[in-house]
């Protein structure tokens, strides 16, 4: 089960990076579609009301809207798409059929029931006897998707109709009929039984989501209420769960459903902390980011914490080990700053010495969403990848104390990790007896990679060596055979096998794979190998004829 859930976990990553292309085209498009900006910016000669530049401004502006408005399908293919172990394509049509198989099922319930557009606004149930609070808690249950009048779910009906499409999909796409229905074989088989099982599960959504959204409400109304304590909670909880790979579990809900809060903006009201800041950002008439946003303490370890602790851990490092540290440090380091991905750096000290990441990295996380929250932070962004709007509308950004919160996080990371790692000897990257546990990046491995890249022998060879990675990784989880499921999330492979015992030693992967780590649970795996993950689960699914 624990594996299922990491999985599941892992594939919701999928359609969120959808949001990350609509916060680049919202924050490029809103700033240069506002003529107040514009002029504000000096560009008013340029970009003038209905011409090229401001209408195509407006177009980028819309594209990242769009994603946000249906959002929720994209998470009925998405889910279904990652948690298909073959034939994912099939997968992703179902998620798309039960998504609108759902809502339609719901509407024609409601319709029945004499429960409408008309009839579930807050006047018309205020006429009923419903109180004000009362009558606006109801109507809040209702909205459309995709045109039809069904429950307002949000991204939970697309979770919901993704994860029902995978277990029907995984379950029957292999289905043989007789030779006179087997045109209806496979797949096929599993659209037709995704019609069967709408029905029954349209129904069920249809009486219990009322209980589920008004539970949803006070979730979000005990979130709100719990202050700083809550705040801190998460931001623990958030890194606590990192190693065992469910932490989207705990940040999703906040950043992408109602759980997270409310808003209405320019007339739309949207769910989740992560989908207000966009909506924000494309406003013209919103003047700042709401500051309770469960992410800008992220800010602070990502630009500060994290540095200080590599730069511990470089130091402390024997001097004739520094070069190799620093050739693992420095890489996961750009990648935190640079992307927002920092499991290669965290993974670095977590495996080493779990204190240094539970007892040091955890408590410090927590309190940064803390302290950014009680100074007013508010900004877009985590990373330099997400920063470009805050440059565009700086208007709306208060984090003028990050100046000082940024170098102070790096101390209190630096002194922290410097005094831990010599007071109790940890044997951090450089500091081990022998060097075969800092290997990662070598300088003969960069001077091979020049190499390699400088004629048609080297590219040959640069080849072969990658397709020996890729072997390498299959026959260390024990051949083919032994896998029954392969895929990966932002910074891992995440591997089903048949029998754990196969599978190689953490020392082998990370000595022999360049893996930064191995978390097992069974049956399920989860190789961190960072952010170029997507390309190499790619390309190990190729060896193995897997879709």
């Amino acid at each position: 089960m624990k594996g299922k859930i990491q999985v599941f976990a892992g594939s919701m990553m999928i359609p969120v990076i959808l949001l990350v292309v609509a916060g680049i085209f919202i924050g490029v498009g809103a700033a240069f579609a506002n003529l107040e900006n514009v002029n504000a910016l000096h560009l008013g000669w340029l970009i003038k009301e209905g011409n090229f530049l401001h209408s195509l401004f407006k177009v980028f502006n819309d594209l990242g809207f769009m994603v946000m408005r249906f959002l929720p399908v994209f998470f009925a293919v998405g889910i279904a798409f990652g948690l298909a172990k073959k034939e994912k394509g099939w997968s992703a049509l179902g998620g798309l059929v039960l998504f609108l198989g759902l809502n339609t099922v719901i509407n024609t319930l409601l319709t029945i029931n004499q429960l409408t557009p008309d009839t579930t606004t807050i006047e018309a149930l205020m006429k009923d006897g419903y109180s004000d609070v009362d009558a606006k808690n109801y109507n809040s249950l209702f909205g459309y998707n995709l045109g039809i009048f069904s429950y307002n779910m949000g991204i939970f009906s697309g979770l919901i109709a993704g994860a029902l499409a995978s277990v029907i999909h995984n379950r029957y796409c292999e289905k043989e009929l007789p030779n006179a229905l087997s045109f209806f074989s496979g797949p096929r088989f599993a659209q037709i039984l995704n019609f069967v099982f709408v029905v029954p599960a349209g129904v069920i959504l249809y009486y219990i989501w009322p209980y589920i959204g008004l539970g949803l409400a006070e979730l979000s109304n005990f979130i709100t209420a719990s202050g700083l304590i809550g705040t801190f909670v998460f931001g623990a909880m958030d890194r606590a769960l990192l190693p065992i790979g469910i932490h989207h579990l705990i940040a999703f809900p906040i950043e992408y459903t109602a759980v997270g809060g409310t808003m209405t903006v320019d007339g739309t009201l949207y769910e989740g902390v992560r989908n207000i800041m966009l909506a924000q950002m494309g406003s013209p008439s919103e003047s700042e980011y709401i500051v309770r946003n469960f992410t800008t303490g992220r800010i602070l370890f990502h630009f500060g914490g994290l540095p200080g602790a590599a730069l511990a851990m470089y130091l402390t490092a024997k001097k004739e080990n520094r070069k190799k540290v620093a050739s693992i440090l420095i890489p996961a380091i750009t990648t935190a700053v640079l992307i927002g991905v920092t499991e290669p750096i965290e993974y670095t000290f977590l495996f080493v010495q779990p204190l240094l990441y539970f007892l040091i990295h955890v408590p410090l996380s927590g309190l940064s969403y803390v302290i950014t929250e009680m100074l007013n932070v508010s900004i877009i962004g985590t990373a330099v990848r997400d920063m470009f709007p805050n440059l565009l509308q700086p208007d709306k950004v208060h984090a003028i104390s990050l100046l000082f919160l940024i170098p102070a996080y790096f101390a209190a990371y630096y002194f922290s990790f410097r005094w831990a790692i010599l007071k109790f000897n940890i044997k951090t990257p450089g500091r081990e007896d022998k060097e075969s546990g800092i290997k990662l990046y070598s300088k003969k491995d960069y001077q091979l990679q020049k190499e390699l890249a400088a004629t048609e022998e080297a590219v040959s060879v640069k080849k072969s060596k990658h397709t020996d990675q890729i072997n390498g990784i299959i026959e260390a989880l024990g051949g083919k055979e032994n896998i029954s499921y392969i895929t990966n999330c932002a910074t891992r492979l995440r591997v089903e096998v048949n029998d754990e015992n196969k599978v190689e030693s953490d020392q082998i992967w990370v000595d022999e794979l360049d893996a930064k780590g191995v978390i097992r649970s069974g049956k399920s795996l989860q190789i961190i190998y960072g952010a170029h993950v997507i390309t190499l689960a790619s390309q190990v699914r190729d060896e193995l004829g897997m879709d």
